[in-house]
């Protein structure tokens, strides 16, 4: 994975005044494209939910653990209980995921557009809409029981089922406050497997807007090979210095394999020195 930075700000991509001179003095420049996000029609073959190992499987996994351990796709694909002929309902689920920019797009999506979407019937559609419902008023009443990140661990517990299956380069940022309780989850950009541009001011415009004091910024390698590239250190090392300037503090940088793989830049004192 090839990661740069690149400060330019287009107007109006700055939501406080004198944020842009501290950026641009954190980081360097860089250029790569630029890719839309994927459909998830590839023809490769999935298996069924009941061919995966029990360990594998949501339901089981729920039962087994509780919720909280479960990505956001895996309880979505819960909900929705199957899938469509060559694709299973969880990777159905993160193609909506990635469809809707996560969970937040898809919280605010209508039921024509989730109806529009490939596999989703007026049922289903219904069931999704009905359980982000219930969570928006649970959320409402028990503020104090968001997710909290006390490791890399939980970091992919909460997006390793969803982004372990995405073809595509996904760069997500966690808004954390300071009892690092997860505040959002902001998908900041989608490229392809091999470049992404990434603006510093693009991945703090969140923090800034919503007052997070902390980012834990995320993102998936295709390859299943979670390693880190030279790049992604680099990214993470220009990011922290910007972070720095901002006030807010860059916690970690996870990369996202498969099988259950990740791999966190901060234990390895990759651009955190």
């Amino acid at each position: 994975m090839v990661i740069t930075v690149k400060p330019e700000v287009h107007p109006g991509q700055v939501d406080m005044p004198g944020q842009v001179d501290k950026i641009d003095a954190a980081v360097s420049t860089g250029a790569t494209g630029i890719a839309t996000p994927n459909t998830g029609r590839g023809s490769a073959y999935q298996p069924m939910i009941r061919d995966l190992p029990q360990g594998e499987r949501p339901r089981e996994r729920l039962r087994d653990y509780g919720p909280r351990y479960l990505s956001n796709a895996e309880l979505i694909a819960i909900l929705l209980r199957t899938g469509l002929q060559g694709e299973n309902v969880l990777a159905m689920s993160g193609r909506l995921l990635a469809r809707f920019q996560g969970l937040d797009g898809l919280g605010r999506s209508s039921f024509a557009e989730l109806c529009a979407e490939r596999g989703l019937s007026e049922a289903k559609a219904c069931q999704l809409m009905a359980a982000l419902e219930l969570g928006r008023r649970f959320i409402s009443l028990a503020p104090q029981d968001r997710a909290v990140i006390h490791s890399p661990q939980d970091v992919a517990n909460l997006l390793q089922g969803e982004m372990s299956t995405l073809d595509q380069e996904h760069l997500r940022v966690l808004l954390l406050n300071t009892k690092n309780q997860v505040l959002n989850v902001q998908e900041v950009y989608v490229g392809n497997v091999n470049s992404s541009i990434v603006r510093a001011s693009e991945v703090f415009r969140p923090a800034v807007r919503d007052n997070a004091p902390s980012i834990i910024i995320v993102h998936n390698h295709p390859s299943g090979d979670p390693t880190p590239s030279p790049e992604d250190a680099a990214i993470t090392r220009d990011l922290v210095a910007a972070g720095k300037l901002l006030g807010i503090e860059l916690l970690d940088h996870v990369v996202i394999g498969s099988g259950g793989r990740y791999v966190s830049l901060n234990e390895k004192k990759l651009g955190f020195n």
